[in-house]
């Protein structure tokens, strides 16, 4: 089985590059890059998700199906198309103050060993391929380092989460998300989400650590706790982060003052709703937060 691999430094942090990784624009530019086009169903990728590549046979002629979106990177093999099987993985670490990243796309050429005589091409499009989306990555994580910030809040009652359906503007009404909003200047992201909170729901929250949080990656140094669930999300020019909450003993129950309306959903729930892209993207670790 021949294999592909590039490894090379980011200037970002890990859970930047990774969401970044997730992000459908940037991989669709460095197709385009390399000859090819890319179909997909959503703006930021999770697993069971399936992605198309279309071009002229060889490697990229196939379906391929997400099977690992996540802080470490993201992951996917083949579901449909010439080459009988196809894997690509993109591992994500920490290096100094960026990320290591390291990419290994391995296929079997369909036919047996007649069908090996291709493998030289596949090779040189593969190569073309992950230069194209190293180059392409290193950009859109430049481009989003200073980015504004913009915070939701995971609040977690009683083994329930509560959503917020949209109200505006008109093309997402009706669709779900988790409270919250941007960072002001000098606001820290957990300072923020109160702030917001108070706002949009007026209810009084804490961010904490979620359950098995490691302290050594925390978010907001200035209290050393990762609060932090799933990987940056990349909105347009901007960066939602998600962070693990609570009510305040004694707040009021929350209100839907700019949404349609609110919820408290349960682990088996999360899924089925309708929710903005963004907020899709952490629905993994939304269930993972709600099992007891």
């Amino acid at each position: 089985m021949p294999v592909l691999s590039l490894e090379d430094h980011v200037d970002g942090p890990p859970r930047l590059v990774a969401g970044v990784l997730r992000e459908t624009g940037p991989a669709a530019t460095a197709l385009a890059r390399a000859g090819a086009r890319l179909e997909v169903p959503a703006r930021l990728l999770v697993a069971g998700d399936e992605v198309r590549v279309a071009a002229a046979g060889g490697l990229l002629g196939v379906r391929t199906r997400i099977i690992r979106a996540g802080t470490d990177g993201l992951c996917s093999e083949r579901a449909a198309g010439p080459l009988r099987t196809l894997s690509h993985a993109t591992r994500v670490t920490l290096e100094g103050a960026g990320s290591r990243v390291r990419d290994e796309l391995a296929w079997t050429a369909p036919l047996g060993a007649p069908g090996r005589i291709s493998d030289p091409v596949l090779r040189r499009r593969g190569r073309r391929l992950l230069e194209a989306r190293r180059d392409v990555l290193a950009e859109r994580v430049a481009e989003l380092r200073q980015a504004p910030v913009v915070v939701g809040a995971a609040i977690v009652r009683d083994g329930r989460l509560l959503v917020a359906q949209r109200s505006y503007p008109a093309e997402l009404a009706g669709r779900w998300e988790l409270p919250g909003g941007g960072v002001e200047p000098g606001e820290t992201e957990a300072a923020a989400l109160v702030r917001e909170c108070v706002e949009e729901l007026g209810a009084r929250i804490v961010v904490e650590p979620r359950p098995g949080a490691d302290p050594r990656i925390g978010t907001d140094t200035r209290n050393g706790t990762d609060t932090r669930i799933g990987t940056d999300l990349p909105i347009g020019r901007r960066v939602l982060r998600i962070h693990t909450a609570r009510l305040v003993p004694g707040s009021p129950e929350p209100q839907a003052r700019e949404h349609r309306s609110l919820r408290w959903v349960g682990a088996h729930e999360v899924a089925g709703l309708g929710w903005l892209d963004a907020d899709r993207a952490v629905v993994a670790e939304l269930r993972a937060l709600l099992r007891p």
